[in-house]
Formats: C-alpha cells, sequence, structure tokens
C-alpha cells in the first residue's frame, strides 16, 4: 500500500502575481495511497455530490444576480462572489478526492472555506470592477471555445467536473496503477493538474468571477505557473 512518490508541501493560494491567471488551484499528491479505496469513493462521495447539486443550483440564481449587478454597477457584490467562489472551492475538493485526480484519500470537508491543511486548494481574487459590456458576451459567446474543449475533457455538460472525458479516463488509468503498483505516476498526477487547472479556470471566468480571458495552455503540476517551488 506503500508508494515512492514524495508528496511537498504546497500552501494555500496566495494573491496572483503580474502574469498569473487570478483564479489559482494547488494540491499536493498524499502519499501513501491506499490501492483500493478508490474503488468505493464514488459511493463515499455521494452526500457530497447531493450538497452540491444544491450548492450549484443556487448558483445559478446567485449569477443571473450577479450579472444585473455587473451590467449596473460594474462589481460583483461581495457576499455573492464569495458564495460562487466557495462552491467552485468545495467541487474541486470533492473532485480531487474522487474521480478527477484520486489525489488523496482525506475525506473533503463540508465547507465553503479553504481548509489550510487540506492538499487540495482553488482560490480565486477578487476584482474590483468588471466590465459591464463583456458581462453580456463572455459567459456565452466569448467562451464558447473553451466550452468545446472542456467537452472533451469532461465528457459534455456535468454538474462538476470529476467524471468522464479525457479526466475520468487518465483517472481511471491512476486507478488502476495504484491497484496494481501502489504507485501514482507522476506525469499522469501533474498532467491530470494541468487539465482540472484549465477547468478551474473556465469555470471561474463562464461563472462572472473574473474578466481575465482563460488561457489556451496547460500548466501542468500541483502548483501554479511563477510560484516558487
Amino acid at each position: 500500500m506503500s508508494t515512492h512518490v514524495t508528496s511537498s508541501a504546497v500552501p494555500p493560494p496566495g494573491p496572483a502575481g503580474p502574469q498569473g491567471y487570478p483564479a489559482r488551484l494547488t494540491a499536493r499528491l498524499d502519499a501513501p495511497l491506499s490501492r483500493w479505496l478508490w474503488l468505493v469513493k464514488w459511493l463515499l462521495a455521494l452526500p457530497h455530490h447531493v450538497v452540491l447539486f444544491f450548492l450549484w443550483a443556487a448558483v445559478a440564481g446567485v449569477s443571473v444576480v450577479a450579472f444585473f449587478a455587473i451590467l449596473f454597477t460594474g462589481r460583483y457584490p461581495r457576499p455573492l462572489f464569495d458564495f460562487t467562489s466557495g462552491v467552485l472551492r468545495w467541487s474541486w475538493r470533492v473532485a480531487y478526492y474522487a474521480y478527477a485526480a484520486l489525489g488523496t484519500d482525506r475525506y473533503p470537508p463540508f465547507t465553503l472555506a479553504d481548509v489550510p491543511g487540506y492538499p487540495a486548494h482553488w482560490d480565486v481574487t477578487y476584482p474590483e470592477h468588471l466590465s459591464r459590456g463583456l458581462v453580456l458576451v463572455k459567459w456565452w459567446l466569448l467562451a464558447l471555445p473553451h466550452y468545446l474543449i472542456l467537452g472533451f475533457l469532461v465528457g459534455g455538460a456535468r454538474l462538476a467536473w470529476f467524471s468522464g472525458g479525457l479526466i475520468g479516463l487518465l483517472t481511471l488509468f491512476a486507478g488502476v496503477a495504484l491497484a496494481f503498483t501502489g504507485l501514482y505516476p507522476r506525469g499522469l498526477y501533474d498532467l491530470l493538474l494541468g487539465l482540472n487547472r484549465w477547468v478551474l479556470r473556465v469555470a471561474a471566468y463562464a461563472v462572472l468571477l473574473t474578466d481575465a480571458y482563460p488561457p489556451f495552455r496547460l500548466d501542468q503540476g500541483g502548483r501554479e505557473p511563477g510560484t516558487a517551488a
């Protein structure tokens, strides 16, 4: 049940650098990982999926309110921003535990807030001002090229991104590797983190949390590009 992968501590995401994207995903690979727990994580994570179903339904309503707030004031109301970003953060922790990465066996906490001791983190910088014009087109027209790519990565529209598509297939390969060798291939882990980072960047843009257009770039590994090792 042991693995030779050495995990390095990754602190919770800090402020974005001058060239960094404002939505930031970081994680560390826990070791050792169970050879067989991944087979039942779909069941263990079920309570989270139920809660997230209702949270994402709430995000849909919040996004409508935020749309009009940005259109008329140029600002995303901070309490609504914190709620939406918290749902994305919660979803990422569950995805990391389950079938978007299998990067930890530690059960995800039921909270919207960041948990410093948990191995998966996500954050987004609060924008003091958002474009009133972009809010009309960025979530459907400008993001369309990314949606086409994400359809391949996550296998179509879903409540969250923890199953299906290329990400789901690669995670299955990681689970099989764990079962037979007790090892999580490091290159596969870095690739999965890069794919999930792409998804989270687009998600932040689509729910109006940022005006920064997601880059067409695969930044692999558990750290954001440009951060110190």
